[in-house]
């Protein structure tokens, strides 16, 4: 594993939230209710156990090369879907910020907008890495190039 997400370390946690829209919610909303929630997590728990994390939200793009369940043109879920992403040195920290007195009340206004509940899963870290510079990726296919000659087709 590399450092992709900085001072991650190798037994810490990642949680997923799946937030669908509710109709009368916009994407304003659950930025500005999410982005409370963040603020909140960085303020009180960045010296416990927090790392950090990001939203992600639904482009409705789909790849037809990656994808293997036909030739989707759009995802149904464009802008109606988000995923916030977590990273946190250990799940009971985690556990131990949602507790929180500061974090709830902002918690219970994120959870308005999600027309499907809430279920925050956590997941241990396989593997991580970031992009190759230019000379690393000119270097790395040499090398496939020259002992792995198969791998290079």
């Amino acid at each position: 594993m590399s450092d992709l997400i900085h001072h991650f370390p190798a037994d810490g946690i990642v949680t997923i939230n799946r937030v669908l829209l509710k109709p009368q919610f916009t994407v304003d909303d659950l930025e500005e209710r999410v982005s409370m929630l963040c603020e909140n997590v960085k303020t009180y728990h960045s010296d416990t156990g927090f790392i950090g994390g990001f939203v992600a939200l639904n482009s409705g793009m789909i790849s037809n090369e990656g994808s293997t369940i036909g030739q989707a043109v759009e995802s149904p879920l464009k802008g109606k879907e988000a995923l916030i992403i977590t990273f946190w040195r250990s799940f009971e920290e985690h556990e131990a910020s949602h507790r929180s007195n500061t974090f709830q009340p902002l918690f219970q206004e994120a959870l308005e907008l999600c027309e499907n509940g809430n279920e925050e899963i956590a997941y241990t870290m396989l593997w991580s890495g970031a992009a190759y510079t230019q000379g690393e990726a000119a270097a790395a296919r040499a090398a496939k190039e020259k002992y792995a000659p198969q791998a290079a087709a």
